[in-house]
């Protein structure tokens, strides 16, 4: 019996069924709230905006910036995680955490405030690559259970953020609804025995190659939406100078250096490259219409912040039923059907938005991308803890989410530098494409052998 079957075995239990699944729940229970970080921000963001006195471009770094430090939180931590182990992981990452919570909370304007969501993030990252390492290490047979428990967590979660953060946002403040994942923290405790059990190896990280990393996400991103934001020609000529350099830094990285932090392997591995396309589409997506649909109903049709988190609601939980089967059919063809047929469904609808005066594509869309972005998570863990060794499976797993949180930037930096020239319903059918790709590439989505256990 594993560490974990032993702390989750109660008399007259089965002990295997029963770990997995208490496992799965705890690992979904220190991700979920990670999701808060997009939707209840998301649906805060009008609020945002007008206390603050920023511009709509302005206003989307709170879910860019956040997107981006999640990602490389996620990449750093799994990497830590490998290096240091779990446990070590999720200790640093606790208090990284805690400091952005109260940086947050404090903030007088929107440039300290993004600061502080950029720390938050980070630590949240932690969280993510902690549930996610550990999912991955369990057991070949008990890993459906235990993915369809994170699952089921997972849903939960998504099904509530858009109500939490209107709740939050209306009744008390949008600085809550901003820090909502901070309780990842209340699950830390209940995973750190399993956390313990999964020991580093203790190589040395690649600081160089994670900061290189950083640089090259960020400056991509500031780029995108140098128009919007106004930045000078002599800026924008910086940033695409660091963009080449870091990048260039990294290539070489990864060429010659020896346990890089980005693995060469994982660059040419087509599993690992297409299951990162298909996140970048339904992450990117997600973000986008996060940052558009709430201002179009606040904006646009006269809706309280509250009333949106209501209505979104509904659809996000048979979004949420829906990331709930995924883990049953995880690792097979099914499950990547079932990801793209949501993906596709969010796309038509997106674009649908743009053509129509009500308000219900809109909503419809939004709940497609909350099921797209948990039926991602699940379909793309069970495919890569196939498909990797143990020894890089947290490293590998924080770089793919890395990659999937830099294409939620993307999608939220997109539609931010879009809405300077166009109007936000017309941004939605541009936008659309992003989950067509996830929809596309999911299909490709198979393993191509690779360690079991």
């Amino acid at each position: 019996m594993t560490t974990d079957q032993a702390l989750s075995t109660a008399p007259g239990q089965p002990a295997a069924v029963l770990s997995a699944r208490s496992a799965g729940l705890r690992y979904g229970a220190l991700f979920g709230p990670a999701v808060f970080g997009v939707t209840a921000a998301g649906v805060a963001l009008p609020d945002v905006a007008k206390a603050l006195g920023a511009t709509p471009a302005t206003a989307a770094w709170v879910l860019t910036a956040h997107a981006l430090a999640l990602g490389v939180g996620t990449a750093l931590f799994g990497r830590l995680a490998d290096s240091r182990g779990v446990r070590t992981s999720l200790l640093v990452g606790s208090i990284v955490l805690a400091v952005g919570t109260v940086v947050c909370l404090l903030a007088p304007n929107i440039g300290v405030l993004v600061a502080g969501r950029f720390v938050l993030a980070t630590g949240s990252g932690a969280m993510t690559s902690g549930a996610l390492a550990l999912s991955a290490a369990a057991p070949p047979a008990d890993r459906p259970k235990v993915l369809g428990g994170f699952g089921a967590t997972m849903a939960v979660f998504s099904a509530s953020a858009t109500l939490a953060g209107g709740v939050f946002t209306q009744w008390m403040t949008w600085r809550i609804a901003l820090v909502l994942p901070a309780l990842s923290l209340l699950a830390v405790p209940l995973c750190l025995r399993a956390a313990a059990a999964r020991a580093g190896s203790g190589r040395k990280l690649d600081l160089p190659g994670a900061v290189l990393l950083t640089v090259a996400a960020m400056s991509f991103l500031l780029l995108i939406q140098s128009y919007a934001l106004g930045l000078s020609a002599g800026v924008v000529i910086a940033l695409a100078a660091a963009l080449v350099v870091s990048l260039g830094g990294l290539i070489q990285r990864v060429r010659a250096t020896e346990g890089a932090f980005v693995p060469r392997r994982l660059v040419a591995d087509r599993v690992f490259l297409r299951a990162s396309l298909t996140g970048v589409g339904a992450y990117a997506g997600l973000f986008a219409a996060m940052y558009l649909v709430p201002q179009i109903l606040v904006g646009g049709h006269g809706w309280s912040v509250l009333a949106v988190g209501a209505w979104l609601l509904p659809g996000a939980v048979v979004g949420a039923v829906l990331s709930r089967f995924a883990g049953k059919f995880a690792g097979g063809s099914a499950g990547s059907v079932m990801l793209s047929v949501i993906a596709l469904a969010m796309a038509a609808v997106l674009a649908l938005s743009a053509a129509v005066t009500n308000p219900t594509p809109l909503l419809i869309g939004a709940s497609l991308g909350f099921a797209a972005f948990a039926v991602t998570q699940v379909i793309t863990t069970a495919l890569m803890s196939a498909h990797v060794e143990p020894a890089l499976r947290g490293g590998a797993m924080g770089l793919l989410n890395l990659t999937f949180f830099v294409g939620g930037g993307v999608g939220s930096a997109t539609a931010g530098a879009l809405v300077k020239s166009m109007s936000m319903t017309g941004v939605l059918a541009v936008v659309a494409v992003f989950p067509l790709l996830a929809a596309v590439t999911a299909l490709t989505l198979r393993s191509t052998g690779g360690p079991k256990n």
